[in-house]
């Protein structure tokens, strides 16, 4: 996803001067260590449920305050470095959009996108 590109179609929707007053965007890449113990990741298989991700998108589309939910989930294998995911909430106060944003990639990443990392001797 291009952001500065996503945005700009966002402030092209009807509505968008009159609904949305913050605009916030996760940018998730891949690390060269490990969450769960510090080891070297040279690369990170990862596979996301693109149905759930909508029903997620969906639901929260329905929050006080959000006019337009963007999401894009890479699948495959990636490098540190590598974009993985791109979430963009817009909405009208950054009390409505700021716990959307937060609550969505916290459920995106729980229940709709699954994981591998591969690190130095290959697992």
């Amino acid at each position: 996803m291009d952001i500065s590109k996503a945005i700009q179609g966002l402030k092209q929707q009807p509505g968008f001067r009159d609904k949305v007053g913050m605009v916030l965007v996760h940018n998730g890449v891949v690390r060269n260590w490990s969450r769960g113990d510090g080891r070297k990741v040279t690369a990170l298989e990862v596979v996301p449920d693109q149905v759930k991700i909508e029903q997620l998108r969906q639901e929260f589309l329905k929050r006080q305050g959000v006019f337009e939910i963007l999401i894009s989930a890479c699948s495959g294998t990636f490098q540190p470095g590598d974009d993985l995911l791109f979430i963009v909430v817009a909405g009208d106060l950054r009390e409505n959009v700021k716990p959307v944003l937060a609550e969505l990639l916290d459920r995106i990443k729980a229940e709709a996108v699954t994981k591998r990392e591969i690190g130095e001797e290959g697992a």
